[in-house]
């Protein structure tokens, strides 16, 4: 695996996938009761947006960039999530530092990353919190080894999967996703699982979209942003977040921040989508 999120940290996807997992994290905190987090690719949980690697691709400058000193018109689950990301050093904060940032003491988070370089970043980056765990391992086998949560003899009856891979092949990916899900959902049922997926030509996740509404969880909530028509297979158009079993009032928090993200990151023939494909009854 050649893939280096350093490249891509801060732009438009990230800026969707972040907003939604702070909305995820906010619904747990509703509750007093303890959460676990499974992140099943971590990566190495802070980017400098200055850096070599981030001023190469430049995708920052479409992303977070764009939304700077927009926090006071914002829905809030963007204001929220600028918030979360004003780290005031130049650097931008990945998903493990992201939901690290939002827990409670009583919360705990298994951070998984197989990149040996990356996870050593991890693992110094979160050494001086005890509600932090690091594991230089597959994700997805991470899966059967991690689930049912539980941590110093504390079972974790509510908490959260978030799968976001690198999608180096994706047709390959797509089927491992689905397993390791399936796998979450069956031995932690009242899981919510949260999948990042790429967009490039829409048409084309087809196959995916079924292959998660086959899983057994109650329900399962697309929210997407296109910042352009989804017409060239050969580059990021877009992204999304399959949610399956999201908490109550996730679409009403997202549905104000779609169209948002969509006017202040989106080209000519953005597009935004929000839609069940799967929904409890009642």
């Amino acid at each position: 695996m050649n893939y280096r999120h350093a490249f891509h940290a801060g732009n438009h996807a990230d800026v969707l996938k972040h907003i939604v997992l702070l909305a995820l994290i906010d619904a747990l905190l509703r509750k007093q009761s303890p959460f676990f987090i499974l992140d099943t690719h971590a990566g190495r949980g802070r980017y400098p947006l200055q850096g070599e690697a981030a001023a190469r691709t430049g995708e920052a400058i479409g992303g977070i960039l764009a939304l700077a000193g927009r926090e006071h018109d914002a829905p809030p689950a963007v204001a929220r999530y600028l918030h979360a990301v004003a780290t005031g050093d130049g650097s931008y904060p990945g998903s493990p530092l992201l939901a690290a940032g939002a827990m409670r003491a009583q919360d705990r988070l298994a951070a998984c990353e197989l990149q040996p370089d990356e996870a050593a970043a991890l693992k110094a980056l979160f050494s001086a919190d005890p509600r932090v765990g690091v594991h230089a391992r597959d994700g997805y086998a991470a899966v059967r080894a991690l689930l049912p949560p539980r941590v110093d003899g504390t079972r974790y009856a509510r908490g959260l999967v978030l799968v976001d891979p690198p999608y180096e092949a994706q047709e390959a990916e797509y089927p491992l996703v689905a397993r390791a899900v399936r796998e979450a959902l069956e031995r932690w049922p009242q899981a919510t699982c949260a999948i990042w997926y790429p967009i490039k030509q829409r048409r084309s996740l087809q196959p995916f979209f079924r292959s998660l509404e086959n899983l057994p969880a109650r329900s399962l909530l697309l929210a997407e942003l296109l910042v352009r028509p989804d017409d060239s297979p050969l580059r990021l158009n877009g992204s999304g977040m399959a949610v399956l079993n999201p908490p109550w009032k996730l679409d009403d928090a997202l549905a104000p921040a779609l169209p948002f993200l969509r006017q202040a990151l989106g080209a000519a023939g953005a597009s935004t989508r929000l839609e069940w494909r799967k929904r409890e009854a009642g």
